[in-house]
């Protein structure tokens, strides 16, 4: 209780000089379970970025559970989740990392209108990983009480039932549908502005990618290491179905494609 009083108080007061405050230079915004936080911990370890204090701010994504909206909250709220423009200097850069914003319909056009210069980094996850990725953590958090085929084949009903609830916690395919979700970016931001990555890459040559990614934000490479603890990478410990990867093969298989012919790249999944 006295940890929660403490940063509550810290936040209040970063609100009062809000004004004083930098706005990102750039974001990550997503996928889920795709290395966004070890991408997120290894940037934070350049001389010249500075994170935002809280890694996913939740600010055009409303929120990261249901029944919150913290972009009424405003731009002031958002401000006072990053440094000083002082403390910045004249090259310093600052940034956050809400993997929602990828898969949130309505984040791409807030995100424009406060920040339409803003880069932003995407790293993608071969779907079917990503999907049973977030499965076991829904388990492991409590939110998910069904088998796996079971919860998969059930996404549609649940997400008509229970919107806002499954949106944030079921959503195990549709996150994945990442031709749908990088068009509402690509409809606003212009091409160079995004630099999509597939998350294998991070977690295979995360020293070349990193040196990707200072590039893209214009920041001078660095030798510091990603810490691999962190990465999302390694397939799950538990056997799975052979019946719930050729369902997650047949569905995506379309997805795929389409992400395919609007980037003109092919993904080794």
């Amino acid at each position: 209780m006295k940890l929660l009083l403490y940063h509550e108080l810290r936040h209040a007061c970063r609100r009062i000089t809000w004004r004083q405050r930098a706005l990102p230079d750039f974001l990550i915004i997503g996928a889920q379970r795709a290395g966004t936080t070890s991408l997120f911990r290894a940037l934070s370890q350049h001389p010249q970025l500075y994170p935002s204090f809280t890694k996913e701010v939740h600010y055009f994504d409303g929120g990261g559970q249901p029944g919150t909206d913290n972009y009424a909250r405003g731009e002031a709220w958002y401000r006072s989740h990053f440094p000083l423009r002082i403390t910045l200097g004249t090259d310093g850069k600052t940034f956050e990392a809400s993997p929602l914003n990828l898969y949130h319909p309505q984040a791409p056009a807030r995100l424009h209108a406060l920040l339409p210069k803003a880069r932003l980094i995407v790293l993608l996850r071969e779907p079917a990983e990503r999907a049973l990725s977030q499965y076991f953590l829904e388990q492991r958090r409590g939110n998910e009480p069904l088998p796996l085929l079971q919860a998969l084949q059930a996404e549609e009903q649940r997400l008509q039932n229970t919107p806002a609830f499954s949106f944030h916690h079921h959503s195990y395919k549709t996150r994945g549908h990442y031709a749908e979700q990088l068009q509402r970016y690509l409809a606003l931001f212009p091409r160079e502005q995004l630099l999509i990555l597939p998350s294998e890459r991070w977690f295979s040559q995360p020293q070349t990618v990193l040196q990707s990614a200072c590039a893209f934000v214009g920041v001078p490479p660095f030798p510091a290491p990603p810490d691999p603890s962190n990465h999302t990478s390694q397939r799950h410990a538990r056997t799975i179905d052979p019946a719930v990867y050729a369902y997650l093969r047949d569905y995506f298989t379309p997805h795929n494609q389409a992400l395919l012919a609007l980037l003109e790249e092919e993904f080794d999944w």
